[in-house]
Formats: structure tokens, C-alpha cells, sequence
């Protein structure tokens, strides 16, 4: 059953009001010279939100990255971005030429959106599997393998982890992101541990039918799955080179059934006005679980990050 089914025709409304918010706040991005270069250059220095009830109940200070205001809508625009500029960078990729990818998702978007701006063609294949092997037939033409090409995590590791850090003005206690490809969580993961000298704690959300909660977990001996979820573009069955030899490095995961993600979707709405989708929610339902085990500053405040998938 997909997201909009489970939650019904009730929120129709909500879901025009949220475009159109989610519109005007594309359009007045800018930099602080007033505008920016196209597309490209209104990709990051997305804001902090508050949750202002969440924040209350627990105690401490749970704000969300706000990727869904990158202007191709989610924070696959960065992961997009990183992967083209490596290529381009390490001379694979020349004027005119061509951009495979196997995605049903948000890194499609992203990468259409990058490829146009920069003048590439781009194809997208679904399933994935077809990806590689078109690539390789035509001439000028790159596979950005999302989930094993680490540019993904280095264009977090450059922007997204920096851009928290700097908002929160390094108090910051902990970050906890659900991941698919493992781009998001390492890169911004190791940045942090970098710049806090290891106090920042990295945990990982997980839903149902991915194996990395029992992998982190068991320490690397298990990799079980049970069930399945309707969050789409999160979990993993296996150990991606994105998230590679950070997982090691992660202080915890947490668990989050989909029943605890659509009471969210409905409480963010009704509480926070704020209209997510299913990935979006199971980080905050996590970032509230982290909260509440780390417990309210006393003498340290305590700032709890959330990624925002932006589905």
C-alpha cells in the first residue's frame, strides 16, 4: 500500500497547501548577495526547522535540514550534484555526453534537473540493473552509481555535514538520518565526528525489511530482516560503499516500525503544519527515540538533528 492510500483522501488539502509553500519557498531562496547562479547554485545552505512541540516534550532542541527546499525538492539534488562534478572533474564526463542511472526515485529528479543545467543528456532505467550495461554501449556516457560511487558521500561530507555544523554552532549532540544509499549518513557522519572530535553521536534510523539495524547492532555478525515497509528509498540488504567502513563508526540504530511513521506524518502535520512523507516522518519518530535516551540538557544542551529525506 503506498503512503497517500494508507493516509487517505483527507489530506488533499494539506498536500496543495504544502506545494505551494514548499513553492514560494524554492522562489525566495537566495544568497546573501541576492541571487544565485541557476540551478546548480542553489543546491545546499538549506535552513534548520525547529520542531517546536517535539522540542518541548523531550526536552531538547530537534530541528530538521529542510532539504526539501533544495530546488530540485530533496536532498538528492546534492548527492546529484556531487556525483556530475566528480565525473567532470576526473575527465569521464565531456561537453554533450551522457548520464545513466537506474532510480525510481529522487535522484532521478536530481539528476535530470543537474544534466540539463550542465547540458547533458540523461537517461534513468528502471530497474537499476539496465543502468550500467547502457552506459557502457554508448560512447561519452557514465553509470553514476548512486550507491557504490563514494562521490555521493564526499558531496555530503563537503557541504551538508559543514552547513549543520555551522548552524547549530557546533552544539551539536547527535545526527540520526535513515539511509539507502549510505551517502547522506556517512558523509555528513564522518564530517561531524571530524569536526566535534567524536562528541557528535551518529545513530541510524531503520525501517522494517532492512538488515542494517541487526548489522550495527550485532557489530557486523548479523544482517536479518523481517517484514516490510511502506517508506520507499530508505533500508538496505546490504553494506554499500557510500556507507562503507563508517558504519563501524556509528554510535547506535534504531528501529522505527511503520505504525510510529504515519502517526507522525499525522502529528507533524497537525502539530508542526508541516506536510512529510513516510522516510521524512520515521526520522523525526527517530530523532524523538534518540532524544528521549540521551535525556533533556541540564548543564549541556542538547541539539538533536534530524535528516529530512524530503519524500
Amino acid at each position: 500500500m503506498s503512503v497517500s492510500a494508507a493516509l487517505g483522501p483527507g489530506l488533499r488539502a494539506a498536500r496543495r497547501a504544502t506545494a505551494t509553500a514548499t513553492a514560494n519557498a524554492r522562489r525566495a531562496f537566495t544568497s546573501p548577495s541576492g541571487s544565485v547562479d541557476g540551478f546548480v547554485g542553489a543546491v545546499g545552505n538549506t535552513p534548520l526547522i525547529r520542531l517546536e512541540k517535539l522540542s518541548r516534550q523531550t526536552g531538547c532542541n530537534i530541528v530538521a535540514k529542510s532539504e526539501l527546499q533544495n530546488p530540485g525538492g530533496s536532498v538528492k539534488d546534492r548527492a546529484a550534484l556531487g556525483v556530475i562534478q566528480d565525473a567532470e572533474e576526473r575527465g569521464l564526463l565531456k561537453p554533450g555526453g551522457t548520464v545513466v542511472e537506474g532510480t525510481a526515485g529522487n535522484t532521478g529528479i536530481g539528476l535530470a534537473h543537474v544534466c540539463r543545467a550542465r547540458g547533458y543528456r540523461c537517461v534513468i532505467f528502471m530497474p537499476n540493473t539496465q543502468a550500467r550495461d547502457f552506459a557502457q554501449s554508448l560512447p561519452n556516457a557514465i553509470w553514476t552509481d548512486q550507491f557504490d560511487n563514494t562521490a555521493n558521500a564526499a558531496a555530503h561530507h563537503r557541504t551538508t555535514g559543514p552547513e549543520l555544523w555551522a548552524q547549530t554552532r557546533g552544539a551539536l549532540d547527535a545526527f540520526v538520518c535513515a539511509t539507502g544509499t549510505g551517502g547522506t549518513l556517512a558523509g555528513v557522519g564522518r564530517a561531524l565526528k571530524e569536526k566535534s572530535d567524536g562528541r557528535t553521536q551518529v545513530w541510524l534510523a531503520d525501517p522494517p525489511g532492512s538488515v542494517l539495524h541487526s548489522y550495527v547492532t550485532s557489530g557486523g555478525k548479523l544482517k536479518e530482516r523481517a517484514g516490510g515497509s511502506i517508506t520507499e528509498g530508505i533500508g538496505q540488504g546490504r553494506i554499500t560503499n557510500n556507507l562503507g567502513t563508517f558504519v563501524k563508526d556509528l554510535d547506535g540504530a534504531l528501529h522505527i516500525p511503520d505504525e510510529k511513521s504515519i502517526a507522525m506524518l499525522y502529528e507533524l502535520l497537525d502539530t508542526e503544519g508541516l506536510y512529510l512523507g513516510a522516510s521524512s516522518a520515521l526520522n523525526v519518530v527517530a530523532a524523538v527515540e534518540l532524544a528521549q535516551k540521551l535525556g533533556p540538557g541540564t548543564f549541556v544542551h542538547r541539539r538533536i538533528v534530524c535528516g529530512d529525506a524530503a519524500d
